[in-house]
């Protein structure tokens, strides 16, 4: 069956849910539920720039790009953060993976948005191949404050 890319709407939140606890079980993240809820309702937000593109394979949500657009100080116009990226275990190596980005590439061009940047864990040696693939690291650290 062919791939399909297109934006989540409500009637995909059990599938999400799904795919987002295996995600954050690769991570060993355990999140509140209200936390999960409350991500759910802003991607389904229209007024949130947090959305989600959904990868379907025979009717099935197979991976997922959750993403934002925010104003830029560097580029007089908006960049596009892709927050988070998974594709399910029996979907890996079938480049859902590099669909998801090229999607996100493509929409982020349409919308004028400057940039696509992300983040990832440095051990995660199979997401790194995937994006460098793309472009080499910029060698930045991230630095994270809970507040």
């Amino acid at each position: 069956m062919p791939l399909t890319l297109r934006d989540a709407t409500p009637e995909d939140e059990t599938g999400w849910r799904g795919l987002w606890e295996a995600y954050l079980a690769f991570y060993s993240i355990d999140l509140a539920p209200a936390v999960t809820t409350a991500t759910w309702a802003r991607l389904m937000d229209p007024a949130s720039s947090l959305k989600a593109r959904l990868a379907t394979r025979d009717g099935r949500i197979t991976g997922f790009a959750i993403h934002q657009h925010h104003p830029s100080s560097w580029v007089p116009g908006d960049d596009c953060y892709l927050e988070d990226l998974f594709v399910a275990d029996t979907e890996r190596g079938k480049g859902t993976g590099r669909a998801l980005i090229d999607d996100l590439i493509a929409l982020a061009r349409a919308k004028g948005w400057h940039r696509l940047y992300w983040h990832t864990d440095e051990g995660n040696a199979r997401a790194r191949a995937l994006y460098d693939s793309y472009t080499p690291s910029d060698g930045h650290i991230r630095y994270r404050l809970t507040l």
